[in-house]
C-alpha cells in the first residue's frame, strides 16, 4: 500500500508540511478501514528512490503528445485551473504511477474507472520496455470494484477531498449528516409526490455501493421514480447506512491515532521491506539497459 507523498506535491508543492503530516492521516486511514499491516505493506513512496529513478528512465518510452491525451490527466488538469501553466511533475505523473507499480512487481491494481487509463499507460510502457531491453517488467491488470466509481456529493466529478465534495473516513457523525443531507439529487424532484430520477442521482449511487440490503434499495428506487418518496427520507436512510460502516471505523481510527509513533513505525519497517523489492526490481532493469557498470545492484 503506496503512500503517495511524492504525487502529493506535484500539486501541493508550496505546502509541504501538508504533505507531510497527511502521510500519517493516510496510514491512520489504511488501517481505520481493516488493512493488517502483517498481512500487507505500507510504503511511503518518496523513501523508495528506485521509483524515480524508474520515472527518469520510463519517460523516454512515452511521448508529451501522448500524455496530453490523457483523459484523466485532462480532466484534472481543467479542473485545477492549469492551463498552460500545468506543472510538468503533474503532467508526467502517470508515468511515476507505472514506476510505483512496477517497482514492486504488482500483478493487480485496485482502481476506479477513472483510473483506467493510468493502468493502460503502465501497460504500455511495461511493454515498450519489455520489448526494447528485456522481458523484466510485470504488465499488470487493473481490477476495478463493483463499485467503479463514486461520485462527488454535488453529483459532479468523482468524489475527492481535493475537490471539496467528499465524505472523510474521519469525518465526525454531525458532519457526516451535514454532508449527506446537502447530497445533490434530482433537480426537478421538487415534491415528494413528483416523480425522482434515480439514473445519476449520487444518493441512490450511494444506496447501491453501501447498503446490503439490495432489496430495499431496488424498493426504493421503484418508489422513488413513480413519485411518493422525497428525498430528504431517502438521505436520511443513507445516512443511517454510512453510519454502521463509518462508525466502526472512526473508533478504530481513533485508536491508533493514539499513538502516532507506533503507526509510523509501521510506517518505517514497511518502507523498507517495499525498497528491498524495488531495488531488484531497479537492479533488473539496470541489466536490461546493460547499465549495470559495476555488476551487483
Amino acid at each position: 500500500m503506496l503512500i503517495a507523498d511524492v504525487q502529493a506535491m506535484t500539486d501541493n508543492f508550496g505546502q509541504p508540511q501538508k504533505v507531510r503530516s497527511n502521510v500519517l492521516e493516510v496510514a491512520l486511514d489504511y488501517l481505520a478501514v481493516g488493512l493488517d499491516p502483517k498481512e500487507c505493506t505500507f510504503v511511503i513512496q518518496s523513501l523508495v528512490p528506485e521509483i524515480a529513478e524508474l520515472t527518469v528512465f520510463y519517460l523516454n518510452l512515452v511521448t508529451v503528445s501522448h500524455l496530453r491525451q490523457n483523459p484523466t490527466v485532462k480532466m484534472e488538469i481543467s479542473q485545477k485551473g492549469y492551463g498552460e501553466a500545468v506543472p510538468a511533475g503533474f503532467f508526467v505523473y502517470p508515468v511515476s504511477q507505472a514506476a510505483d507499480i512496477t517497482a514492486f512487481g504488482a500483478h493487480l491494481v485496485p482502481v476506479g474507472a477513472d483510473q483506467l487509463p493510468m493502468i493502460e499507460q503502465t501497460r504500455e510502457i511495461v511493454r515498450r520496455f519489455n520489448s526494447l531491453y528485456a522481458t523484466v517488467l510485470v504488465e499488470p491488470q487493473a481490477l476495478v470494484g463493483e463499485t467503479a466509481r463514486l461520485p462527488g456529493l454535488n453529483g459532479g466529478n468523482k468524489m475527492s477531498k481535493s475537490l471539496g465534495n467528499a465524505i472523510c473516513l474521519r469525518d465526525p457523525a454531525d458532519e457526516v449528516k451535514r454532508k449527506v443531507m446537502g447530497m445533490f439529487t434530482d433537480p426537478h424532484h421538487l415534491r415528494a409526490e413528483d416523480p425522482g430520477r434515480v439514473a445519476g442521482n449520487p444518493v441512490f449511487t450511494y444506496l447501491d455501493a453501501f447498503d446490503p440490503d439490495k432489496v430495499r434499495v431496488q424498493a426504493m428506487k421503484d418508489h422513488y421514480s413513480r413519485g411518493g418518496l422525497g428525498d430528504v427520507k431517502v438521505k436520511r436512510h443513507l445516512l443511517d447506512v454510512l453510519e454502521d460502516t463509518l462508525e466502526p471505523v472512526r473508533q478504530r481510527r481513533a485508536g491508533f491515532a493514539q499513538d502516532p509513533g507506533a503507526v509510523m513505525e509501521l510506517l518505517r519497517e514497511g518502507t523498507i521491506r517495499g525498497r528491498e523489492v524495488a531495488v531488484q526490481t531497479m537492479a533488473a532493469a539496470r541489466r536490461a539497459m546493460t547499465l549495470d557498470y559495476f555488476g551487483g545492484n
